[in-house]
């Protein structure tokens, strides 16, 4: 992956996490179901087809949002 793509999608984990915490913050969106978002992003990437590269890919995508869920760090508790 190029440097610019690896910025741009580093710029974009950034954006979707400010998002929810902001929609959490908020109370727009409860913290369950912000979850639940992490949870069908992965699950999209765990079950997409493609090519072996395509396949590859989706699972590391799919890996780095299963950590983050389970980390729990990027949740702000109160």
């Amino acid at each position: 992956m190029s440097t610019a793509n690896e910025h741009a999608g580093q710029a974009a984990l950034s954006i979707c996490e400010a998002l929810l915490l902001a929609l959490n913050d908020r109370g727009l969106l409860p913290e369950h179901e912000t979850m639940g978002v992490l949870r069908n992003a992965a699950a999209t990437r765990e079950n997409a087809i493609g090519t072996e590269l395509e396949t590859e890919r989706h699972r590391a995508v799919a890996s780095l949002i299963n950590a983050i869920f389970v980390g729990g760090d990027w949740v702000r508790r109160s």
